[in-house]
């Protein structure tokens, strides 16, 4: 059997952090040394951290990144394995590109071909995309290299390079999470290993970037499609397994499909020996478990509150807690992320807050174990009244006086935040910013939105999951079963304002992530009269979504990046 060790290092990058990241990068190719590996692969643009954005615009950073590109080269000096590491490369253009390093060289850099310009990426504007089909010997094993979007595609780099007698297929990923996207990206792997009849390996990124969470769960899928191997969710992990390239011919002498296709020329360029079978320790089971859907969605919230708050220089949050669903949601996923010690709670009660709601903040605090401070709001409530009386005199009290209650809790909010040096945490779903249930420099105000993705209904499921996992009651019953209300008005209910969130959230996935239209959502069974209405809060509360906090991205199509409106618009299409 013609063995290869191959490790791949699904490691956290920081944008812009060339130095940490270089320092990792060394790191995990000397774990992969000690674990015999023949191939070590990272993540894509792993030294730059994924996306870098305009930093690529600057010359004095793609410059820096190629000296850090350097610095790990010289760390493979005497060592055995071969590093692909992901890196933007200056050639009269930049490349999103992988390089090939083994014993203090640099064999290769392949270009990316496939430039995603779709969704939330934007790499058209950045990349000279990539052409060519170069093969890299490894320890006696033909190795192709491809990164990310390369692979999504049937008839592409993959394809050539397996065309040009590739026996192994490595693609290096910074592939953000949404819910589900794990299984379809599974089904498309095995799929591209079987129809090529090569081993594909797919090395992808772990962390949360701004609004994005990337997921992890590398994976290693064998000639005939099947799954020989898979690295954890949502934590950094050396996968390292064995692979037999032997099966990879004889895969291919059974399977007729590929000889159909004319051959691929390709440069071959020879990288190490083969090492024969001395790869030292022996591997375990290298197969995780991926968590269920729902948990998956949870998971990455932790992840991407985690990485927002320290990748910005912050270690502690506030929340406002309300006792309503939102607030403690955010809470208990904060605390996961951060720990009890680095989350402040405060209750800000007004004149329509009731006992319960309190009652309710005080108990998820105290379940939590952490701070939770109270402030009424009802003195500063009752100055900007009085101040405002004179104007406001004759004019019947509406929405006005509600949001002037949040936004008085949002300047509280943003006090502590100076004082204490602490980074606000907003509480709104995607059902409340979509159709604009939420208060401009109110509740909307702070640092990062964290389930502002996260449908209301979604909102509940995470809820129960969170005390499915404890055991225990960490949310309170009373939470989960009273009827979601702002409390700005005597027994106010939402869905005395929006509609309830059975009919809306539906709605809201046709319009907002499916781009359905008014008479293909009635055709789905929805009144025209609710879907009219949707569908003008929808696009009536665009203005206030261009000015919230950035949100984290766990569905298809999100808010900002992912979805773009212009606000002056006339296009109603209802």
């Amino acid at each position: 059997m013609r063995r290869l060790r191959v490790s791949m290092a699904q490691i956290n990058s920081t944008v812009g952090d060339l130095d940490g990241n270089a320092a990792k990068i060394i790191d995990y190719i000397e774990q992969a040394e000690s674990l015999g590996a023949d191939l070590v692969a990272f993540p894509e643009l792993a030294l730059t951290g994924y996306p870098p954005e305009d930093l690529v615009l600057r010359r004095g950073f793609v410059e820096a990144n190629l000296e850090r590109l350097d610095r790990i080269r010289e760390a493979t000096i005497g060592r055995h394995v071969t590093a692909i590491v992901g890196f933007v490369d200056y050639r009269h253009d930049i490349f999103n590109a992988a390089a090939v390093l083994h014993d203090g060289e640099l064999f290769g850099a392949y270009h990316k071909q496939y430039l995603p310009n779709y969704g939330v990426f934007d790499e058209a504007r950045y990349f000279r995309p990539g052409d060519g089909v170069q093969l890299f010997e490894i320890a006696g094993a033909r190795v192709g290299v491809t990164i990310c979007e390369d692979i999504w595609y049937s008839s592409g780099p993959m394809q050539d390079q397996c065309l040009a007698g590739a026996e192994v297929v490595v693609n290096i990923n910074g592939s953000p999470f949404h819910a589900g996207k794990s299984f379809q990206r599974e089904q498309m792997l095995a799929t591209r290993a079987a129809d090529n009849a090569v081993l594909t390996l797919y090395c992808n990124l772990v962390g949360g970037q701004d609004h994005l969470i990337f997921d992890g769960g590398s994976t290693v899928y064998g000639p005939g499609g099947e799954l020989i191997a898979r690295a954890p969710m949502f934590e950094e992990e050396l996968l390292t397994v064995d692979l037999d390239v032997e099966e990879v011919r004889q895969t291919r002498l059974h399977d007729p499909r590929l000889r159909r296709l004319p051959q691929t020329e390709a440069e071959l360029t020879a990288v190490s020996a083969q090492s024969g079978d001395e790869h030292g320790p022996e591997l375990g089971d290298a197969i995780a478990e991926p968590p269920g859907e729902e948990e998956q969605v949870y998971e990455a919230l932790v992840l991407g509150t985690r990485d927002y708050v320290h990748k910005t220089g912050f270690s502690d949050v506030v929340i406002a807690l309300s006792g309503g669903i939102d607030s403690t949601i955010t809470a208990v996923i904060a605390v996961d992320a951060l720990g009890p010690e680095h989350v402040r709670g405060v209750s800000m009660p007004s004149r329509y807050s009731s006992e319960g709601s309190v009652a309710d903040a005080r108990a998820l605090a105290d379940n939590l174990g952490i701070r939770m401070d109270v402030l009424p709001i009802e003195g500063p409530y009752r100055s900007y009244l009085d101040t405002l009386a004179p104007l406001f005199e004759g004019l019947p009290e509406d929405v006005t006086e509600e949001n002037l209650q949040a936004r008085i809790r949002g300047v509280l909010m943003m006090a502590l935040s100076n004082k204490m040096g602490s980074l606000v945490l907003t509480t709104s779903n995607k059902s409340e910013s979509a159709t604009g249930y939420t208060t401009l420099y109110g509740d909307m105000t702070g640092g990062l939105a964290v389930i502002q993705d996260v449908p209301k209904l979604l909102v509940y499921r995470l809820s129960e999951l969170v005390n499915e996992r404890a055991g225990r009651e960490i949310i309170p019953v009373s939470v989960l079963t009273k009827p979601p209300s702002a409390e700005l008005r005597p027994d106010q209910l939402d869905e005395q304002s929006l509609m309830p969130y059975e009919r809306l959230d539906p709605i809201l996935e046709a319009f907002v992530e499916e781009d359905r239209s008014l008479d293909e959502i009635v055709a789905a069974g929805f009144e025209e009269a609710d879907v009219k209405r949707v569908m003008s809060l929808v696009t009536g509360a665009e203005y206030k979504r261009r000015q919230a906090a950035p949100g984290l991205k766990i569905t298809p199509r999100a808010f900002g990046r992912d979805r773009r409106f212009p606000i002056a618009n006339r296009y109603r299409g209802f």
